[in-house]
Parts: structure tokens; C-alpha cells; sequence
């Protein structure tokens, strides 16, 4: 699509010329002139900047590149690559600098190279990508979700209501990201600030009104939506997850109130709260301390218990939708119907509503909005003919495997089997409590790999395993390991009759599985599919669908 560059993300076709002075100036960053003694500087060497780039293998011509400290190399290490790509200027640290102006002494290529130097140059780049790319953020709406379960499905929901109330959308996601119907996938949950921002930019540049994206706790706490004008806050729930990046529960609580905090720079002007848990309830009074004298600055929204915006028990109806009743602040009642199956997703229904309304949409065209919304990987039907049902999710932490598996509970009288891993470089705290959810709900568990990445596979499965044998035999159902992926798939496949269940749960939309550094190609839905029907033509009385 226009102004997107390969590797890069998507940029804006004409983006605004910036100052390095003024930038400098802005962020309190000083500038150092390498080379200055070889040419005449002022005739000879650009003083502004058209994009910023992390990454030397991105940098596009007119760039700054941002040389920051990492974990294994600085970023000043890679400024030759940069400055051949067409990078002008650098931002770095005073060790940074030093790096460059190694570089720069045994090269004789670039006559002169001006480099920004800041003590602290991460703190400072979500306000040098914003400054660049023209503040973006602060001439749309923008719609921040933040949570442990559910940012997702709300971010498609909210995006349908919205878009059925008139408003031209850009997402920002997990899955992927869409300017005016373009879809790319995402590597991340939230981009890095340099490309956030001049993503926006790209979305204001089609005519987007409205940005509504998800925002992980790694993204808060790393800076990465740094100078983001937030209109509109939303948090969902909170349960264990990420501890191997949050020092504990507090820590990773804490990073997600960035986005509601009186203190924080990246606080949203809104907020819209769902109090079902009692970190909601925190998190509320945490957003009503910020905005003290503004009446309906904080929303709240419940399936259980006061809210603002209530909703009623859901009733399941034939076609497999779900409807239930939302009562707004006002007393209105509202009739609400939803594919998505699941108490959750009633949870994430009213809390989308509840933004829609929050962001000057009218409630009944949201509602009917996000009345045919379907989610990749959540909750996701397969459907080849066979007499049990299929479904993919991508829950992979404790709580969200405990739901879906209650949610499809509710739906069968059958059996239910559950495929589920755990990834591999992640929180280790939560292997065996995944092991003990799906074995108290499920009548079959196999445990199989999910993403190893560089740990040993069996020792993953292991204590998932410990965590599902600790549950009283009594309390769980059998339980198998195989680390194959597909093999455990096909297991659960062979293992179904007609009205059970098979659940394949943690990687969802996902399309590949990451071992020892490779990505190799695997989808849960594809392989899912094939299974059934290959043990389908291997037994043709299985599954009703020979």
C-alpha cells in the first residue's frame, strides 16, 4: 500500500519535514556534529528528518535512526547499515555516540552525520516518533484497550460498531492491522513507538477518524505508546500472565494503569471499565482519581454486580448466537445479540458498546454493528461436515482456558476434549495451572507443545502434566501427553463422537509454531480441518461426514 516500505511498517506517503533543532530542542536532546571539520556543514548536510527507525535493515532515506541500547548489542553498532540506507541523523546515548564516532573516523563515506544525544534516548522516543510523523494521534480518536483477556475480541467488536455508526476505522491488533480495509499482520500486540507513529500517519493520510487498538502491559511499561494522545481508555480483566517480564502481580497491574493513571503521560482523556473482577474495581477508582472534577469521564460496565452499563443473563438461541439485554446509564434498555458464545464475550460486548458510546456513536447502530462480529482464532468454529463440534482459541493462560472450556460446557451434553501447550521463554508460573484448568474441565487433556521457542519441549509439557495430575483423580479427566502437535490434534479428532467437543486452545490465528529459533508453518485451523478429515476417510463412520 502507499508509503508502506518492506520490513518497515507502514509510513505515510508525505510526511512532514522536522527540525533536528527544534526536535532536539523539544525532547532536551543536544546535538553533536561528527565530521563538521570536512564540509561546509550548514551548505552540505540535511537539518531535517522525514521518518525515525529502530531498525538499520528498515531505515528508509531522510531518516533518523534511533541507536538505543539493547540487551545483547547497541543499536549505535548498526549506524554504518543505517547511514547506507539513507538514514541522516542519529539518536543515541553519549555510549552510543562513541560507537558512532568510532565508525565514523575509519569512514571517509558520509562528510558530515549530525547525531542527537539524550541520557535516556528510550524515554524520550515515543515523543520524538510523535514530533516527527506531525502528533497523528492527536488528529484522530483513538481507542486504547488494555487487559489480560478479551483486548482482541473488544477491538473487533468496538471496530464493527463504530464502523456501522459512520466512522472510517483503523485497528491496530494481535491478529493484524487495517487501514481502510488493507490488512497486515501483526508481530506484536503494539508496535514499537517509531512505527505506531508513522503508522497513524499512514491512517490519517486514508482518511481514518478513529484508531482502535489493543495495548499490551509490555507496550506501557516499555514505553512503545509513548506520545499517544489516548481519547479513550478501555480495560477488560486481569489474571496471571507475563510474570516472567512484571517483577510480580502489582508490578504488571501497575504497568496496565499507565493507561488511566493521574501520573502518567500516556493517561486517556476516557475511560471505560469493566468491574466484573476486582482489579476492574481498582482500576476504576484508579481513573476516577485522575479525573476528579469531570463527570462521565469514567464508565463502568458489568456483567455481575453495579455498573453504568449492565447486562442481563444471556440466552442461547438455535443458530448458536447469544442474546442479552444492556441497560446504559440512563435507565435505556437495549436488546443485544452476539455470534460469539461465552459469559466473557457478554463481558466484552458491554464493554465495547460502552466505548462506541463513550467515543459520540449512536448505541443502536453500534449494537447492531457488532451483532455479526467473528473473531480469528477465538472461539472459532471448523466445520467439515462432522457430527462433534471444533472449535480453535487462542486462550493460553489459566483463567481464559478455565472459560472457553466452561463456555463450550455449557453448549454441548457431550464429552468435551481439550488440546492445549504452553510457550516456551514465558511465564513459567502459569504451566501447571493451565495442566490443572484443562484437567478439571475437560473429560480428555492432551498436552502437547504450543511455541517452545529455545526451552526443551518435554520440560514445558512436564509441568503442565505435574500441574494436571495434582488435580484428585476423581476431579479430572484423563490425561495424555504427546508433544507432537498435529499427532495430539489427530488424538483428540480420533477420540470425539458424535455431540462431544474438541477444543484445540492457545495459539489461535496463529500460523506458525516457533522451535529453537524456527517459525515452522501450523495452523491450528488447517490442521484441525485436515485431521478430521483424514480420520473421516480413514473410518468413514466416524464423524458423520464420510
Amino acid at each position: 500500500m502507499p508509503g508502506a516500505a518492506p520490513g518497515s511498517g507502514l509510513r505515510p506517503t508525505n510526511p512532514p519535514r522536522t527540525d533536528l533543532e527544534d526536535l532536539a530542542d523539544k525532547v532536551g536532546a543536544r546535538i553533536e556534529w561528527l565530521g563538521s571539520d570536512r564540509v561546509d556543514r550548514d551548505a552540505a548536510v540535511p537539518t531535517t528528518v522525514t521518518g525515525v527507525e529502530l531498525r538499520a535493515q528498515s531505515v528508509l532515506a531522510g531518516d533518523l535512526f534511533a541507536a538505543l541500547p539493547g540487551a545483547r548489542a547497541h543499536g549505535a553498532e548498526f549506524v554504518g547499515s543505517a547511514v547506507e540506507a539513507g538514514a541522516v541523523a542519529v539518536f543515541t546515548d553519549d555510549a552510543g555516540l562513541t560507537l558512532v564516532a568510532r565508525q565514523f573516523r575509519e569512514s571517509t563515506d558520509v562528510p558530515a552525520l549530525p547525531v542527537l544525544v539524550h541520557p535516556e534516548p528510550r524515554r524520550v522516543l515515543g515523543e520524538v516518533s510523535a514530533t516527527i510523523y506531525g502528533h497523528p494521534s492527536e488528529q484522530m480518536q483513538v481507542v486504547g484497550i488494555t487487559g489480560t483477556s478479551g483486548k482482541t475480541t473488544t477491538a473487533y467488536l468496538i471496530e464493527s460498531g463504530l464502523a456501522a455508526a459512520g466512522r472510517s476505522i483503523g485497528l491496530v491488533g494481535t491478529i493484524e492491522t487495517r487501514v481502510a480495509g488493507d490488512r497486515v499482520p501483526s508481530a506484536l500486540t503494539t508496535p514499537e513507538a517509531p512505527q505506531l507513529h508513522a503508522l497513524f500517519a499512514a491512517m490519517l493520510e486514508r482518511g481514518i477518524d478513529t484508531v482502535v487498538m489493543e495495548v499490551s502491559s509490555h507496550a506501557l511499561a516499555l514505553g512503545r505508546v509513548d506520545g499517544v494522545r489516548f481519547s479513550i481508555g478501555a480495560f477488560t480483566n486481569l489474571s496471571q500472565d507475563h510474570l516472567d517480564f512484571h517483577r510480580d502481580f502489582d508490578d504488571y497491574f501497575t504497568a496496565k494503569s499507565r493507561l488511566f493513571a493521574a501520573d502518567s503521560t500516556v493517561r486517556a482523556e476516557r475511560a471505560v471499565i469493566c468491574t466484573d473482577d476486582e482489579w476492574g474495581a481498582r482500576m476504576a477508582d484508579i481513573a476516577r482519581r485522575a479525573h476528579p472534577n469531570l463527570p462521565g469521564a469514567v464508565a463502568t460496565v458489568a456483567t455481575s454486580g453495579p455498573g453504568d452499563w449492565t447486562a442481563g443473563q444471556a440466552e442461547a438461541v438455535p443458530s448458536g448466537s447469544q442474546v442479552f439485554t444492556l441497560t446504559g446509564p440512563d435507565g435505556t434498555t437495549h436488546s443485544v445479540s452476539l455470534r460469539l458464545p461465552g459469559q466473557y464475550n457478554v463481558a466484552n460486548a458491554v464493554l465495547a458498546v460502552a466505548v462506541c458510546a463513550a467515543a459520540g456513536a449512536d448505541v443502536d447502530a453500534a449494537i447492531a454493528g457488532i451483532g455479526g462480529v467473528d473473531v480469528p482464532g477465538r472461539v472459532q468454529r471448523v466445520e467439515r461436515g462432522q457430527d462433534f463440534l471444533a472449535v480453535v482459541d487462542y486462550a493460553h493462560k489459566p483463567a481464559a482456558v478455565e472459560a472457553v472450556i466452561a463456555t463450550l460446557r455449557g453448549q454441548t451434553d457431550g464429552r468435551i476434549a481439550v488440546v492445549v501447550g504452553a510457550g516456551g521463554d514465558r511465564d513459567t508460573g502459569k504451566r501447571g495451572l493451565m495442566g490443572e484448568a484443562g484437567a478439571r474441565g475437560a473429560d480428555l487433556l492432551v498436552i502437547t507443545d504450543d511455541n517452545p521457542r529455545t526451552e526443551d519441549p518435554a520440560t514445558i509439557r512436564a509441568a503442565l502434566t505435574e500441574g494436571a495430575l495434582s488435580v484428585p483423580a476423581a476431579e479430572r479427566g484423563e490425561v495424555l501427553e504427546i508433544g507432537d502437535r498435529g499427532e495430539a490434534i489427530a488424538a483428540a479428532v480420533r477420540w470425539a463422537r458424535s455431540g462431544d467437543v474438541v477444543l484445540v486452545a492457545g495459539k489461535g490465528h496463529e500460523i506458525g509454531q516457533e522451535i529453537h529459533g524456527v517459525k515452522y508453518p501450523f495452523d491450528d485451523r488447517e490442521v484441525l480441518g485436515e485431521a478430521i478429515d483424514r480420520i473421516a476417510s480413514e473410518d468413514p463412520a466416524h464423524g458423520g461426514n464420510a
